[in-house]
Protein backbone atom coordinates (compact mmCIF):
# COMPACT_ATOMS: atom_id res chain seq x y z
CA UNK A 1 0.00 0.00 0.00
CA UNK A 2 1.23 3.51 -0.76
CA UNK A 3 -0.37 6.72 0.47
CA UNK A 4 0.28 9.84 -1.59
CA UNK A 5 0.21 13.48 -0.58
CA UNK A 6 2.11 14.81 -3.60
CA UNK A 7 3.35 13.70 -7.02
CA UNK A 8 6.57 14.49 -8.84
CA UNK A 9 5.80 16.27 -12.14
CA UNK A 10 5.72 13.71 -14.93
CA UNK A 11 4.05 11.06 -12.76
CA UNK A 12 0.73 9.33 -13.46
CA UNK A 13 -1.47 10.52 -10.62
CA UNK A 14 -5.14 10.06 -11.45
CA UNK A 15 -7.60 8.12 -13.54
CA UNK A 16 -11.28 8.55 -14.28
CA UNK A 17 -13.84 6.69 -16.33
CA UNK A 18 -16.16 8.39 -18.80
CA UNK A 19 -19.01 6.00 -19.44
CA UNK A 20 -22.44 5.64 -21.02
CA UNK A 21 -24.07 4.37 -17.80
CA UNK A 22 -22.60 5.97 -14.72
CA UNK A 23 -24.76 4.17 -12.16
CA UNK A 24 -24.15 0.74 -13.69
CA UNK A 25 -20.41 1.41 -13.82
CA UNK A 26 -20.37 2.49 -10.16
CA UNK A 27 -22.13 -0.74 -9.25
CA UNK A 28 -19.72 -2.87 -11.28
CA UNK A 29 -16.50 -1.38 -9.89
CA UNK A 30 -17.82 -1.16 -6.35
CA UNK A 31 -18.64 -4.86 -6.58
CA UNK A 32 -15.21 -5.63 -7.99
CA UNK A 33 -12.98 -3.43 -5.82
CA UNK A 34 -15.10 -2.48 -2.81
CA UNK A 35 -15.14 1.18 -3.83
CA UNK A 36 -17.47 3.66 -2.17
CA UNK A 37 -18.89 6.52 -4.24
CA UNK A 38 -18.86 10.17 -3.22
CA UNK A 39 -21.08 12.00 -5.70
CA UNK A 40 -20.08 15.59 -6.45
CA UNK A 41 -22.41 17.81 -8.54
CA UNK A 42 -20.35 19.71 -11.11
CA UNK A 43 -23.08 21.66 -12.90
CA UNK A 44 -25.69 21.12 -15.63
CA UNK A 45 -27.04 18.05 -13.86
CA UNK A 46 -23.66 16.28 -14.10
CA UNK A 47 -22.25 14.34 -11.17
CA UNK A 48 -18.57 13.44 -10.82
CA UNK A 49 -18.42 10.35 -8.63
CA UNK A 50 -15.20 10.18 -6.63
CA UNK A 51 -14.47 6.52 -5.84
CA UNK A 52 -12.96 5.87 -2.42
CA UNK A 53 -11.12 3.15 -0.49
CA UNK A 54 -11.12 3.78 3.26
CA UNK A 55 -12.15 7.35 2.52
CA UNK A 56 -9.21 7.93 0.16
CA UNK A 57 -9.88 8.85 -3.50
CA UNK A 58 -8.50 6.30 -5.97
CA UNK A 59 -10.34 7.32 -9.16
CA UNK A 60 -13.62 8.65 -10.44
CA UNK A 61 -16.56 7.79 -12.69
CA UNK A 62 -18.43 10.37 -14.75
CA UNK A 63 -20.90 10.50 -17.64
CA UNK A 64 -19.43 10.35 -21.12
CA UNK A 65 -19.58 13.75 -22.84
CA UNK A 66 -22.42 13.93 -25.35
CA UNK A 67 -20.07 14.72 -28.23
CA UNK A 68 -18.10 11.53 -27.59
CA UNK A 69 -21.26 9.47 -27.32
CA UNK A 70 -22.61 10.90 -30.59
CA UNK A 71 -19.29 10.12 -32.29
CA UNK A 72 -19.44 6.48 -31.13
CA UNK A 73 -16.42 6.76 -28.83
CA UNK A 74 -16.46 3.84 -26.38
CA UNK A 75 -16.31 4.34 -22.61
CA UNK A 76 -12.70 4.78 -21.53
CA UNK A 77 -10.44 5.02 -18.50
CA UNK A 78 -8.41 8.23 -18.80
CA UNK A 79 -4.79 8.60 -17.65
CA UNK A 80 -3.68 11.86 -16.00
CA UNK A 81 -0.07 13.00 -15.59
CA UNK A 82 0.90 15.62 -13.02
CA UNK A 83 2.63 18.71 -14.44
CA UNK A 84 3.83 22.00 -13.01
CA UNK A 85 1.86 23.94 -15.64
CA UNK A 86 -0.95 22.52 -17.76
CA UNK A 87 -0.63 25.43 -20.20
CA UNK A 88 3.11 24.94 -20.52
CA UNK A 89 2.85 21.18 -20.98
CA UNK A 90 0.26 21.51 -23.74
CA UNK A 91 2.28 24.15 -25.54
CA UNK A 92 5.35 21.91 -25.36
CA UNK A 93 3.30 18.94 -26.59
CA UNK A 94 2.15 20.90 -29.64
CA UNK A 95 5.75 21.83 -30.40
CA UNK A 96 6.61 18.11 -30.27
CA UNK A 97 3.88 17.17 -32.75
CA UNK A 98 0.88 16.39 -30.53
CA UNK A 99 -2.65 17.65 -31.06
CA UNK A 100 -4.35 19.55 -28.23
CA UNK A 101 -7.99 18.44 -27.98
CA UNK A 102 -8.84 20.48 -24.87
CA UNK A 103 -6.78 23.58 -24.06
CA UNK A 104 -5.95 24.10 -20.40
CA UNK A 105 -8.93 24.97 -18.20
CA UNK A 106 -9.63 25.28 -14.50
CA UNK A 107 -11.62 22.56 -12.73
CA UNK A 108 -13.12 24.78 -10.05
CA UNK A 109 -10.45 25.11 -7.34
CA UNK A 110 -9.14 21.55 -7.54
CA UNK A 111 -6.75 21.85 -10.47
CA UNK A 112 -6.11 22.83 -14.06
CA UNK A 113 -6.07 20.31 -16.89
CA UNK A 114 -5.99 19.72 -20.63
CA UNK A 115 -6.21 16.87 -23.13
CA UNK A 116 -3.63 15.97 -25.78
CA UNK A 117 -3.30 13.30 -28.44
CA UNK A 118 0.27 12.15 -28.96
CA UNK A 119 1.79 11.91 -32.46
CA UNK A 120 0.98 8.17 -32.60
CA UNK A 121 -2.68 8.75 -31.69
CA UNK A 122 -3.01 7.98 -27.95
CA UNK A 123 -4.85 10.40 -25.67
CA UNK A 124 -3.51 11.49 -22.29
CA UNK A 125 -4.48 14.25 -19.87
CA UNK A 126 -2.23 16.66 -17.97
CA UNK A 127 -3.08 17.69 -14.42
CA UNK A 128 -1.81 20.80 -12.61
CA UNK A 129 -2.88 20.15 -9.01
CA UNK A 130 -4.40 22.68 -6.67
CA UNK A 131 -6.57 21.26 -3.89
CA UNK A 132 -6.70 17.79 -5.50
CA UNK A 133 -3.35 16.06 -5.98
CA UNK A 134 -4.82 12.97 -7.63
CA UNK A 135 -5.09 9.53 -6.07
CA UNK A 136 -4.38 9.47 -2.33
CA UNK A 137 -3.81 5.72 -2.44
CA UNK A 138 -1.97 3.70 -5.10
CA UNK A 139 -0.40 0.23 -5.45
CA UNK A 140 -3.18 -1.43 -3.49
CA UNK A 141 -6.15 -3.66 -4.28
CA UNK A 142 -8.54 -1.50 -6.32
CA UNK A 143 -6.08 1.40 -6.67
CA UNK A 144 -4.06 2.72 -9.60
CA UNK A 145 -0.92 0.63 -10.04
CA UNK A 146 0.41 1.07 -13.61
CA UNK A 147 -0.20 2.84 -16.93
CA UNK A 148 0.86 1.22 -20.20
CA UNK A 149 0.99 2.69 -23.68
CA UNK A 150 0.16 0.54 -26.69
CA UNK A 151 1.70 2.23 -29.74
CA UNK A 152 2.60 1.54 -33.35
CA UNK A 153 6.07 3.07 -32.82
CA UNK A 154 7.70 2.40 -29.46
CA UNK A 155 10.83 4.46 -30.17
CA UNK A 156 8.91 7.49 -31.47
CA UNK A 157 6.55 7.38 -28.50
CA UNK A 158 9.46 7.16 -26.07
CA UNK A 159 11.12 10.15 -27.72
CA UNK A 160 7.92 12.21 -27.52
CA UNK A 161 7.15 11.48 -23.88
CA UNK A 162 10.78 11.70 -22.85
CA UNK A 163 10.99 15.20 -24.31
CA UNK A 164 7.63 16.24 -22.86
CA UNK A 165 7.88 14.89 -19.31
CA UNK A 166 11.59 14.19 -18.81
CA UNK A 167 11.06 10.44 -18.68
CA UNK A 168 13.85 7.92 -19.06
CA UNK A 169 13.38 4.31 -20.15
CA UNK A 170 14.73 0.88 -19.28
CA UNK A 171 14.15 -2.07 -21.65
CA UNK A 172 12.55 -5.11 -20.06
CA UNK A 173 13.76 -8.49 -21.25
CA UNK A 174 11.14 -10.64 -22.96
CA UNK A 175 9.71 -11.82 -26.26
CA UNK A 176 8.09 -8.43 -26.92
CA UNK A 177 9.83 -5.04 -26.83
CA UNK A 178 8.85 -3.28 -23.60
CA UNK A 179 10.17 -0.04 -22.13
CA UNK A 180 9.72 0.69 -18.43
CA UNK A 181 9.20 4.41 -17.80
CA UNK A 182 11.04 6.23 -15.03
CA UNK A 183 10.02 9.71 -13.97
CA UNK A 184 12.40 12.43 -12.81
CA UNK A 185 12.85 10.93 -9.33
CA UNK A 186 13.74 7.53 -10.79
CA UNK A 187 10.50 5.77 -9.85
CA UNK A 188 8.95 3.29 -12.27
CA UNK A 189 6.05 5.15 -13.81
CA UNK A 190 4.54 2.94 -16.52
CA UNK A 191 5.45 1.12 -19.68
CA UNK A 192 5.43 1.33 -23.47
CA UNK A 193 4.86 -1.65 -25.76
CA UNK A 194 3.90 -2.33 -29.39
CA UNK A 195 0.15 -2.40 -29.97
CA UNK A 196 -1.51 -5.42 -31.57
CA UNK A 197 -3.37 -5.17 -34.87
CA UNK A 198 -6.70 -5.17 -33.04
CA UNK A 199 -5.76 -2.35 -30.64
CA UNK A 200 -5.91 1.40 -31.12
CA UNK A 201 -3.05 3.45 -29.70
CA UNK A 202 -4.03 4.05 -26.06
CA UNK A 203 -2.94 4.18 -22.44
CA UNK A 204 -4.17 1.13 -20.51
CA UNK A 205 -4.94 1.69 -16.81
CA UNK A 206 -4.00 -1.06 -14.33
CA UNK A 207 -5.53 -1.51 -10.87
CA UNK A 208 -4.01 -3.59 -8.11
CA UNK A 209 -5.59 -6.93 -7.22
CA UNK A 210 -4.90 -9.16 -4.23
CA UNK A 211 -5.90 -12.25 -6.22
CA UNK A 212 -5.93 -11.97 -10.03
CA UNK A 213 -7.86 -15.18 -10.62
CA UNK A 214 -10.53 -14.30 -8.07
CA UNK A 215 -10.90 -10.71 -9.30
CA UNK A 216 -11.03 -11.80 -12.95
CA UNK A 217 -13.75 -14.31 -12.11
CA UNK A 218 -15.62 -11.71 -10.06
CA UNK A 219 -15.58 -9.28 -12.98
CA UNK A 220 -17.28 -11.96 -15.09
CA UNK A 221 -19.92 -12.53 -12.41
CA UNK A 222 -20.64 -8.79 -12.48
CA UNK A 223 -21.14 -8.77 -16.25
CA UNK A 224 -17.64 -7.93 -17.44
CA UNK A 225 -15.58 -9.77 -20.06
CA UNK A 226 -12.04 -11.12 -20.00
CA UNK A 227 -9.80 -10.01 -22.88
CA UNK A 228 -6.57 -11.51 -21.55
CA UNK A 229 -6.73 -14.36 -19.05
CA UNK A 230 -4.44 -14.13 -15.99
CA UNK A 231 -0.83 -14.51 -17.11
CA UNK A 232 2.59 -14.29 -15.48
CA UNK A 233 4.77 -11.39 -16.66
CA UNK A 234 7.86 -11.67 -14.43
CA UNK A 235 7.32 -9.24 -11.54
CA UNK A 236 3.69 -10.34 -11.17
CA UNK A 237 0.47 -11.48 -12.82
CA UNK A 238 -1.91 -9.48 -15.01
CA UNK A 239 -5.25 -9.83 -16.72
CA UNK A 240 -7.08 -7.47 -19.09
CA UNK A 241 -10.81 -6.96 -18.70
CA UNK A 242 -13.72 -5.04 -20.19
CA UNK A 243 -16.53 -3.67 -18.08
CA UNK A 244 -20.20 -4.12 -19.07
CA UNK A 245 -20.27 -0.71 -20.81
CA UNK A 246 -17.14 -1.50 -22.86
CA UNK A 247 -14.27 0.24 -21.05
CA UNK A 248 -11.01 -1.73 -21.04
CA UNK A 249 -8.81 -1.91 -17.95
CA UNK A 250 -6.26 -4.28 -16.45
CA UNK A 251 -5.42 -5.91 -13.13
CA UNK A 252 -1.98 -6.41 -11.62
CA UNK A 253 -0.85 -8.52 -8.69
CA UNK A 254 2.77 -8.72 -7.62
CA UNK A 255 5.68 -6.52 -6.64
CA UNK A 256 4.81 -2.84 -6.20
CA UNK A 257 7.00 0.22 -5.87
CA UNK A 258 6.44 2.13 -2.63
Amino acid sequence: MADRTTYTPGTFSWTDLTTTDQEAAKSFYSGLFGWEAQDNPVGDGIVYSMMLIDGKPVGAISPQPEAQRDAGVPPVWNSYITVQSADGALERAKHLGAAVHAPAFDVMDVGRMGVLQDPQGAFVLVWEPKTHIGASLVNHHGALSWNELATADVDASAAFYGDLFGWSFTPMEGDMPYLVVQNADGQSNGGIRPRTESEPPYWLVYFGADDIAASTARAGELGGATIVEPMEIGPGTISVLQDPQGAVFALYSGQFDD
